[in-house]
């Protein structure tokens, strides 16, 4: 059907707010298909519903693909020869194949009012608009030609609606789920245009759009399988079954806790993003976060949503973009739901976080240093990266404190703040310090103060090279003590690297502050 074509997919979003993760997963799979073929990816804006436009929408929905490494080939942004790419803009084009359809017969003009469809709900249990009531209700098949006529030219407010036969097996090959069969018996007379704002519905725009943009495969969510039934009949009605795309409906990505689909309300709920970018409600002014702004590498996204649904067939998780586009296959898409395992996709942006050096953490944290009142360089914060990315970090959760290694730029503050800004309180509450700190321990730490004191070359290798034989020599083990000292508590690096660090005088300013403080 579309084998000896060039592939060419289309990611079409509505601006009609911040962009879903599971959006953002859809055009990924949209991406790798395409490279993967040498075909094209095409941007669309499907903006026919004014009513919902959100300024600022499009723009966040663009940003959110740059920053994640997704390109488009044409569409809005970029150009191309099949434009105008906003729905909004093909007015016109539409109204031709309306017409197609209304002189064909495969498709009506209703008048019913908002309220006449309302009051006949009410009447009706489970009402749709089919062929066993179109025949009671004001449209052109129960009007006449000339009253109809006569309702368009004084204005009326109408729709367009497809008609639908019942009774018919209606087929779509889907290259995920295989052969679906829907009768047809089943639809309605979906609305494919209105009046009001001259421009169609979904139905309408999407197929021919799709076919005027030579789209060969339609890579979508789940959500709109029950669809796909009445595309084929408009693709049937418009005779263009020889150029219809394959169909490919993606798994729903699921509650992380539970069954049904992941919302932003989830999201709020546990404590991650469900959004690809931080997003601002123009209209109501709520703050929502974003997988940017809350430290994850676009990488680690990328990797973590291509997982989600699909799986390449090996034990191999950590995937770069290259590797995607030569392992994808929409075959080994999964037909049951992903659950959005939020926890996961920490361990990813961990794993893509070490593969970077010290020097590429540190802008992002000199930033965070700075934001808390301090002052350094990038060149100190490196340092610390070095000494501190590989430990684990405390954090709350509804079931308490619990643990997991360091996965953000910013789980390294609350570690790392001993380094630039000194103990002034200790807790002999705290099971560490009451261990390390006792009867005589604030006299050995003057004799460790004395000897660190005395050291030229304060290095590493530098304190090494003194302290290890007065340890010795001493029979003291002044570890935990002077841990206390330097952090107030029992967390931080080796001490002697931590001790090079913070340099002699801020060392012999710690120690003597805690010497005085604690119980002799």
């Amino acid at each position: 059907m579309t084998t000896d074509r060039k592939v060419r997919v289309r990611f079409a979003p509505s601006p009609t707010g911040p962009l879903h993760i599971g959006g953002v997963r859809t055009a990924l799979y949209n991406y790798l298909f395409a490279r993967q073929h040498g075909g094209d990816l095409i941007f669309r804006i499907e903006d026919t519903d004014s009513s919902r436009f959100v300024p600022g929408a499009e723009a966040y929905i663009l940003e959110s693909f740059r920053w994640l490494g997704i390109e488009f080939d044409e569409g809005v942004g970029f150009g191309g020869s099949y434009g105008p790419y906003r729905q909004s803009e093909r007015r016109d084009i539409y109204r031709q194949y309306v017409q197609q359809l209304l002189d064909a017969g495969r498709a009506y003009i209703a008048f019913d009012t908002a309220e006449e469809l309302a009051a006949k709900r009410e009447q009706v249990a489970n009402f749709q608009y089919d062929a066993g009531t179109r025949m009671a209700m004001r449209n052109s098949l129960t009007l006449g030609e000339a009253e109809t006529q006569r309702l368009v030219a004084e204005g009326v407010p109408y729709v367009v609606r497809f008609l639908i036969e019942p009774g018919e097996d209606i087929h779509v090959d889907d290259i995920i789920r295989g052969d679906v069969c829907i009768n047809s018996t089943i639809l309605d007379d979906k609305v494919l245009w209105k009046s009001s704002d001259q421009l169609p519905t979904y139905h309408l725009a999407n197929i021919v759009d799709d076919r005027l943009m030579e789209v060969t495969h339609v890579i979508r969510g789940e959500e709109w399988l029950p669809s796909a039934p009445l595309h084929v009949l408009l693709y049937r009605a418009f005779g263009w079954t020889a150029t219809m795309p394959r169909f490919a409906h993606l798994p729903l990505l699921l509650k992380p806790d539970g069954k049904g689909k992941l919302s932003k309300r989830d999201g709020d709920r546990l404590g991650f993003p469900v959004f690809p970018l931080e997003w601002h409600d123009p209209k109501t002014g709520e703050r929502s976060s974003g997988y940017r702004e809350s430290g994850y590498l676009p990488e680690a996204v990328v990797n973590f949503l291509a997982l989600l649904g699909w799986n390449p067939g090996d034990d191999q998780e950590l995937l770069s973009m290259d590797e995607l586009i030569q392992k994808f296959r929409l075959e080994k898409c999964s037909k049951n739901g992903a659950r959005f395992d939020y926890v996961k996709g920490q361990w990813f942006n961990r794993e893509y976080l070490m593969r970077l050096s010290d020097d590429e953490w540190a802008p992002a944290f000199t930033d965070i240093l700075h934001a808390n009142g301090i002052d350094t360089t990038t060149e100190r914060a490196a340092q610390v990266v070095g000494m501190m990315k590989s430990k684990v970090i405390d954090y709350a959760t509804r079931d308490g404190v619990k643990r997991r290694n360091v996965s953000f730029v910013s789980d390294l503050w609350p570690l790392c703040r001993f380094f630039f800004v000194a103990p002034t309180e200790f807790n002999m509450d705290d099971k560490f310090v009451r261990k390390a700190w006792g009867t005589g321990t604030a006299e050995q730490m003057q004799q460790l103060r004395d000897v660190l004191a005395g050291i030229g070359d304060f290095s590493v290798e530098g304190q090494r090279a003194v302290v290890d034989p007065w340890v010795e020599a001493s029979g003291i083990k002044p570890w935990n003590a002077w841990r206390v000292c330097l952090v107030g508590e029992g967390q931080g690096p080796d001490m002697y690297a931590l001790s090079a660090f913070l340099g002699r005088d801020e060392v012999l300013r710690r120690m003597d502050y805690a010497i005085a403080t604690l119980p002799h």
